[in-house]
This record gives structure tokens, sequence and C-alpha cells, in this order.
């Protein structure tokens, strides 16, 4: 179906490749399948969401929580398609393209949850530092089908590339404005060619260029990206923490009991109490994600690239009800299940495991003025020996480690510190 949302501008490949000969998919659908069939995607499968993948058989994974997100901005966008007199049949927000974005949108996200992110960027914040979003990006423009002999990345759209990059902002750009190199919210400082495509050339107002203001610049693709994933773990984040026991209707009162929450924030808490007691909380947050899907609203928006694209003609606005109801699951969320002590202390055992691994390596096999060993799988080792500089050497190595899922990572700390694992015949 012929769709006039979307240029040629949208369209432009990075690199230019030729399409493939009778091929019957879009542009879209191509991006969209190479992401499902690529081994990031695959890794997910064993990287942490919430609780440890492989705990427990019904926990998320950052698997399974990519295609919730990726179902929950399908649904938006086909939602918006019949709500909005702004879109018709043949201009409409692509849900390929949607559905693409939001399966790639946690690619960079290393083993162990967030506390990986953070201590990944502790550990490389003199050489670019580490962020999920700027990691995704690399995945995609870099590292997918690097050693194949063809063309490095996806070869996205810039469609695509845009809707994938949540942030804009460098982490120079973060030190720079602030003083001190940012905890998370960036692009490394390289990944600042792809802004320039995404933006086909175009210098951003001078509004636009500070970097809590270049960082809200989104795509209407990503904003829908945004609300799906708040969506997906908002909702979800609660259903597991009552699965693990984490969350009751006893610790859920006593939450309540010690905070200063509005009549309709009572009632959310009061109703979701009755729905634990009552064994029927899955299927009742199952029916609020179609009621977080119909809070969407497009509202027309002019500015920068919205005379080039109509990716940057809309906003996407929600009802302020739902979303403070999204707020209200998250804070529950971070204080019964996040903080509490055991997360902590698995939070703290993978930030451990990952510093000693990564500076383990790091020294035998990024810094040249030591004796190399041979720490590393050969292709990797190769990989990392071929870059002229450390900081490039420790990108490398960034690459590997983050690449890592949670029992993998778990596995090579066992085998290069635990005196009783390994053999000499097990390999990666």
């Amino acid at each position: 179906m012929h769709n006039d949302f979307y240029s040629p501008f949208d369209l432009e490949r990075f690199p230019e490749t030729s399409p493939l000969e009778n091929d019957y998919r879009s542009a879209f659908q191509i991006e969209r399948d190479r992401i499902i069939f690529s081994y990031p995607f695959r890794r997910l499968q064993s990287k942490t969401q919430v609780f440890q993948s492989g705990e427990y058989d019904f926990y998320r994974t950052r698997l399974t929580h990519s295609i919730e997100v990726a179902k929950v901005g399908r649904s938006i966008c086909e939602f918006l398609l019949h709500s909005s007199d702004l879109l018709n049949d043949f201009y409409y927000i692509d849900p390929d393209l949607t559905e693409a974005i939001c399966l790639a949108h946690d690619l960079g996200h290393p083993p162990f949850g967030h506390i990986g992110e953070r201590k990944l960027n502790e550990l490389m914040v003199d050489h670019g530092g580490f962020e999920g979003n700027g990691q995704t990006l690399r995945i995609l423009t870099e590292l997918i089908y690097e050693r194949t002999g063809r063309t490095k990345g996806i070869a996205p759209t810039r469609a695509f590339l845009d809707g994938v990059m949540k942030y804009k902002a460098t982490q120079t750009a973060w030190v720079v404005e602030s003083g001190k190199a940012p905890k998370n919210h960036f692009i490394y400082d390289q990944q600042a060619t792809w802004r320039e495509t995404v933006f086909g050339g175009a210098t951003p107002p001078k509004g636009l260029q500070k970097v809590r203001a270049l960082n809200a610049f989104k795509s209407i693709e990503c904003q829908i990206m945004d609300w799906a994933d708040d969506t997906a773990y908002s909702l979800h984040d609660i259903v597991d923490g009552i699965h693990a026991r984490y969350i009751n209707a006893g610790s859920l009162s006593e939450w309540a009991a010690d905070q200063e929450l509005n009549s309709e924030q009572i009632r959310l808490v009061e109703t979701l109490c009755e729905k634990i007691k009552k064994n029927c909380y899955e299927p009742y947050f199952g029916s609020r994600v179609g009621t977080f899907v119909h809070a969407c609203a497009l509202r027309p928006r002019s500015g920068f690239l919205s005379d080039r694209t109509q990716r940057h003609a809309f906003d996407l606005e929600i009802d302020p009800a739902v979303k403070a109801e999204s707020e209200l699951y998250k804070s529950i969320a971070l204080d019964l299940i996040f903080k509490s002590t055991q997360l902590q202390q698995i939070e703290f055992k993978g930030g451990y495991i990952l510093e000693r691994l990564f500076t383990a390596l790091r020294a035998h096999c990024a810094d040249h003025s030591n004796k190399e060993l041979n720490l590393l799988p050969a292709s990797v080792q190769e990989l990392i020996r071929s870059e002229g500089d450390y900081t490039s050497r420790l990108r490398r190595l960034c690459d590997f480690t983050a690449g890592l899922t949670d029992g993998l990572a778990v596995r090579t700390y066992k085998r290069l510190f635990d005196a009783d694992f390994g053999s000499i015949t097990e390999l990666y």
C-alpha cells in the first residue's frame, strides 16, 4: 500500500545499497527481519530484564520484553490510524518501521540489567563511556555483519536510524555543559556523524543544541517506542514482582501508607491489592495494556525538520491520567523490587563480576605494554589487536563484555577466577 507519510529522505539507506531483486518486502520490513534474525537479538533471551534470566521459566527476559514492546508499538500505530483525523489509509505511521525500532531498542544492553550498564560506563568513563542506547546504535551501524565480508551494520534507513537514536547528545557535550561525565542518556562521540546523517546535514536551531533539548527531540516512531517501552515495563515489572513474591497485598498497603498519594493513586493501589488477593492481577494488567494504547493521540508539530519529514511533524500525546498511572507503577517497582535486599545483592554481584572480568581482560588483552595472554576468542582478540590506539582497543573489549549473556559472563568469570571450574576442552 502506498504511504505518503514517508519520502525518499526517510527511505535513504546508509550506506546506500541496491535493493534485493524481486523482494516483496518494504524497506522497513527488511529492517525488521534483519533485527529478528540477528545474533544480538537472540542473545537477549539470556539477558536480565528484572530477574536474572533462567531463574524461573515465566519471568520476562530482555527478549520477551522487546517482543512485548514491539507488539504495543504496533498496536499504537494501528490505533492512531483509526482514531486520528490526521492520518488515513494512504498517510500513516508505518507499523513495520515502529515494530523494527521496538525490537531493536534494547540490543545494546549488557548482562545483569541496569547494573551492567552503570558498571561498564564507570569502567569506560575516560574512554567514551558506555550507554545502552549508544551501544544499540553501534551494533546496528558497525558490529552486525562486521566480519562477513559485506557492508558493516544493517544499512539502516534514515527513518529507522532516527527511531532507534533515542538520545542524540554526546558524552563530550554533557561534559562541556555540566562539567561531569553523564551516567546515561548519551551517544558516543564518534556517533555524532550518525546524528548528522539523521538530520540530513541540517544544523539544529540554538534552542535544540542544549543536551536535554537535543535528547528530547525524537521522531514520532521513537516517541511511540518510548511509550510502548514505558507501558511494557511499568505494567509487567509489577506482574513479575508479584509472581516472585516481592509484592503482595500487605507489602503494597504498607508502602502506600508511607507515601503521600492522591485519591486516584489510592484507588489504583486498592484495586491492585484486591486483584492480588483474588489472584486475578495478570488479566487485570493485560487489560491495562489496551488502556495505555488508547491513551495515545497525535498533535501536529512545526519546527526543526518538520518541513523535510512527516516523522518530525507530529508529537505523541499521552492522557495525563494514564501517564500518572504508569509513574505510580514505576515507583512501586522501584521501592518494592529494585530496592529490595535480594535484588540489590544480585545487582552487586553482577557488577562485581563485570568489573573483575573487564579489568583482567583489559590488562592482558588490550594493554599492548603487557605480555598478552589469549584469554578471548581468537576473532575478538584479532579485532582488539587490529586497533591502533588504546581507547579503540578498550571499545572493542567493551563490545565483547556488553555482548555477553548473563550465563556466559558468569561462566567466563568462573573460568578465569575459580580454580575448580573449566577444562582444557571447554570452548566459548
